[in-house]
């Protein structure tokens, strides 16, 4: 069984998916509209015979679970997929990554530019966004109720678990005890080298950064990505400009872009985007994180920059920042990978909404 995180208005609940219901939303998204008839002979010759009864109760459970939706009556009934967005549609991780990088079944090797058209359209409901923007009310009200030394201090401690979690990611080694150690005190970890002090310490400062200019983030600039990026890599021989060459991303056959010219054509798409007064801050968010990793404008770096950006944008329009400290980093690497070889945001939207979720009812509490 695997369990896909549903929105429900205001009810976030754990739904469980079978292997079997994974089978029947399969036919259903490839040969909608289909009939009870049509799915139980398909199952009939996938394995034993299953009743039409049991289908059915598979069919509920998917619409209930918003995948699937139904029509017609009587005899006429069909049901075929729920989906705002084919960036959302629904795959299955637990399975996808089941198959090793070389043998996957990969849409996309190379950047695909038609992905701008898809990203601001119903990746997120009014009821989804209806929801975040109570809980960061929340956030706000207790932001004007707490002392600015009690503000602080809780910035720090945000400071302190984002920068662990996010160099962690890229594979940093030291634990949060030890990050806090190294932030408060500048006193690094025997057993670890200088570039992962390094890591830690310039996220700690690209924060500090964005917080004393965070109007400066209201409006996305090219150069602007360009100067967060510079201080999360300071010191760390990592060319600081846009990138000239190729690369390879360990894990995956997608190959981003390797023409500069071309970086720099979806930077601006990106930013064009990302600027737009109508786009909800939590989605310029998302977006930001998403789009940068995917763009990969920088030799290294880019995920960092990302994370770093998103925050820069929701602390900008007085929204919770977040640390990432309970996601599981192997689950953010293949919520990437998703994106980047199938441009499916579901799991990693899923994980994004959690991630502010848990910003906003752990951090600032009175």
């Amino acid at each position: 069984m695997i369990q896909l995180a549903y929105n429900n208005d205001t009810i976030r609940s754990m739904i469980k998916i079978s292997s079997r219901q994974q089978n029947i939303y399969k036919y259903i998204t490839a040969n909608a509209p289909v009939s009870n008839k049509q799915i139980v002979d398909y199952l009939s010759t996938k394995k034993k015979p299953i009743s039409r009864v049991t289908v059915i109760r598979d069919i509920e459970n998917l619409i209930s679970s918003g995948l699937v939706k139904q029509s017609g009556k009587g005899r006429g009934v069909v049901y075929q997929e729920v989906v705002a967005s084919p960036l959302l549609a629904y795959i299955d991780p637990e399975t996808y990554f089941e198959v090793d990088p070389d043998n996957r079944e990969v849409s996309f090797k190379e950047f695909n530019f038609d992905v701008f058209d898809l990203i601001t359209a119903d990746l997120f409901a009014e009821a989804e966004l209806s929801e975040l923007e109570e809980l960061n009310e929340g956030y706000r009200q207790r932001l004007k109720e707490l002392s600015p030394a009690i503000v602080r201090k809780e910035y720090e401690r945000l400071s302190i678990e984002l920068s662990w979690k996010s160099s962690q990611i890229e594979g940093n080694t030291y634990s949060l005890l030890d990050t806090e150690m190294l932030i408060k005190e500048n006193k690094e970890t025997p057993g670890h080298t200088k570039e992962e002090a390094v890591m830690i310490l310039n996220h700690k400062r690209a924060l500090d950064y964005i917080l004393d200019n965070k109007d400066d983030f209201k409006n996305i600039t090219v150069a602007k990505i360009e100067n967060l990026h510079q201080l999360l890599v300071k010191d760390m021989d990592i060319s600081r400009n846009i990138r000239q060459h190729a690369v390879g991303i360990t894990g995956t056959k997608y190959r981003p872009l390797d023409n500069e010219f071309q970086i720099v054509e979806a930077l601006e798409k990106m930013i064009n985007i990302l600027n737009k007064a109508s786009i909800n801050p939590i989605v310029r968010a998302f977006l930001s994180v998403l789009m940068i990793s995917y763009i990969q404008p920088f030799e290294d770096g880019n995920k960092r920059t990302a994370r770093l950006l998103g925050n820069a944008l929701l602390l900008a329009n007085n929204y919770s920042s977040l640390s990432y400290r309970s996601v599981d980093e192997s689950e953010y690497k293949k919520a990437m990978l998703l994106f980047y070889e199938q441009n499916n945001v579901r799991f990693f939207k899923d994980l994004f909404v959690k991630q502010f979720e848990f910003a906003v009812h752990n951090y600032f509490q009175i």
